[in-house]
């Protein structure tokens, strides 16, 4: 079977990538940490390279991730924007929709 490598070169160009908020939980303290993402489906992949790999931007949660382990930790989506938010209005958006889940957890809002 022959793939077309125009079409789907086209089709990875066009796909809908899943933007919004996300949290990073502790299990055995309860600490969160809310940040956000234009590409929530690697941002999983993205903190946890920067977490094992010892130079985490936030520096409360890489010592809790040192002391604790990586099996100590959870990944959980909070919100995915619709569709119709604009490329230029992005940044501003998930800006205020960290803000807003940092609140209402009682979380730290990563830098």
């Amino acid at each position: 079977m022959a793939v077309d490598k125009k079409k789907a070169a086209e089709e990875f160009k066009n796909r809908k990538v899943p933007r919004g908020i996300f949290a990073v939980r502790c299990t055995g303290t309860g600490a969160t940490w809310v940040d956000s993402s234009p590409n929530l489906s690697a941002a999983r992949n993205g903190t946890w390279f920067g977490l094992r790999a010892g130079g985490f931007r936030d520096k409360a949660l890489q010592a809790e991730w040192n002391t604790r382990g990586e099996d100590a930790f959870e990944f959980e989506i909070l919100e995915t924007l619709a569709d119709d938010v604009s490329a230029m209005n992005l940044r501003d958006v998930l800006k205020e929709k960290k803000r807003y889940w940092a609140e209402k957890l009682g979380a730290t809002a990563l830098p």
